[in-house]
């Protein structure tokens, strides 16, 4: 079921214990392929009517090993939605400019107005993943009060109120952790590197981050237990088999807005009258 998957706080993300290429929603391909393809138009329906209401916005934030494929899940399930109400953010390495300002600053910037949905390819975890495995704060300015020994603990806590703060003012957050396996993963590098028209897909930086696999799987780990909450929950997605991968984000984001339940804004009866005078002039207009 889809709460197998789930993570609000309520019980402990063991990542060492989650499978990464179990197919239990759907063990057949094909028949995923065409439940995804029915969530697909489920999913556009929902989205205009959110659009439509304008009471709520939403945030689908992906993080995932390398190779775990969000940039292909993210083109495969969501270009059913229509673009004049969604955006997408590639989120890379702080510029210099991002750096001088508080790390949420960057975010900020991204977040969906109430009605619209914002795709967030990797996030505001980073400070906790990356910076978490590289330790990066440790050359990093702060005010002398700041204690760096507090400083991860601090950016959980962030974190926490942050996705509280964008729930109470009408913004959901719903996080994704594409789960790969590192044997999963060198296959894709080895596939990028030996069939030339996916070579631009991979860089030495890639492989020289897979030294720090074990220490990455503890950051997420760590990262999806502090932050986990009912209001903004953490789904841990089987990333092995990319087509269930994208079959089961199809199932969490069609749950998602089904739970938020858009409804198109109801038409006042004063508003019917002016459309009944509207009409009779068109229809004049037409010669009807």
């Amino acid at each position: 079921m889809l709460k197998d998957y789930r993570y609000d706080g309520s019980r402990k993300f063991e990542i060492s214990k989650v499978s990464t290429d179990e197919t239990s929603l759907e063990s057949d391909r094909k028949k995923a392929e065409v439940k995804m393809a029915e969530n697909a138009v489920k999913i556009e329906e929902l989205q205009e009517k959110l659009y439509a209401d304008k009471k709520e916005g939403l945030i689908l934030v992906f993080q995932a090993m390398d190779a775990a494929g969000k940039d292909g899940t993210i083109a495969a399930v969501l270009t059913c939605l229509n673009p004049h109400g969604v955006s997408e953010t590639a989120f890379k390495s702080p510029s210099s400019v991002e750096q001088s300002h508080d790390f949420l600053w960057r975010i900020e910037q991204h977040t969906p107005s109430k009605g619209e949905i914002a795709i967030f390819n990797r996030s505001h975890y980073e400070e906790v993943l990356v910076q978490r495995v590289k330790k990066m704060w440790k050359t990093q300015a702060y005010a002398d009060r700041i204690d760096r020994d507090e400083i991860l603990e601090n950016r959980y806590e962030d974190i926490r109120n942050y996705e509280k703060y964008l729930y109470h003012n009408s913004i959901r957050v719903v996080k994704l952790f594409l789960n790969v396996s590192k044997k999963e993963q060198a296959r894709r590098f080895l596939s990028r590197i030996e069939e030339p028209e996916k070579n631009w897909k991979f860089s030495a930086s890639d492989f020289e981050e897979r030294q720090y696999w074990d220490e990455y799987q503890k950051a997420f780990e760590a990262a999806i237990n502090k932050t986990a909450t009912k209001e903004s929950p953490w789904y841990v997605v089987p990333a092995d088999h990319k087509w269930y991968m994208r079959y089961v984000v199809s199932e969490i984001i069609l749950h998602t807005l089904k739970k938020m339940d858009p409804k198109y804004p109801e038409v006042t009866k004063e508003r019917l009258e002016q459309f009944a005078e509207y009409k009779e002039q068109l229809e004049k207009e037409l010669g009807k």
